[in-house]
Formats: C-alpha cells, structure tokens, sequence
C-alpha cells in the first residue's frame, strides 16, 4: 500500500433505532445511526414486523385477496 492516499481506518460505535449498539471498523468518524441491524432484522430473527401505514396492507387485502367464490346456478332441466 502507499503511504498517504487511504483514508484512515477509524473506530466506531453503530447505533440502531432499536437501541442496539456495537463497535466496528470505518473510514467515517464518530457514530453511525442505522434503522436496523441483525438484532432486529426479519432474516436474523426469524419474526416478521409489519409495519403499516394508513392501512395500506388491508386495503390490499381488499382489492387484491381472494375472495370467496359463490357456486354457480345449476340450470334446471324442464320435462
């Protein structure tokens, strides 16, 4: 490596929204805010936070679900 063109390689403290705090490596200075980590994400965790707004997950449900089908009328036969 050369010497005087790589930034420094700092310590840092990350803070997540959901107050997890851990130490790692960087070039930036100071602390890092991140909305998540592997402590709170979905794919770590294995639990599923639904975040809804305004009902947007029911009114999909409304417009885009299944909806149950209704037989149809059978014709009846005239003797």
């Amino acid at each position: 490596m050369k010497p005087g063109i790589h930034p420094e390689y700092n310590e840092v403290v990350a803070i997540c929204a959901c107050g997890n705090t851990f130490k790692t490596r960087s070039t930036r200075k100071g602390k890092i805010h991140m909305e998540i980590c592997s402590s709170c994400h979905p794919f770590f965790t294995g639990k599923q936070k639904l975040v809804d707004t305004a009902g947007r997950v029911e009114r999909f449900q409304r417009k885009y679900g299944r909806k149950t089908e209704t037989p149809a009328p059978t014709p009846s036969t005239a003797s």
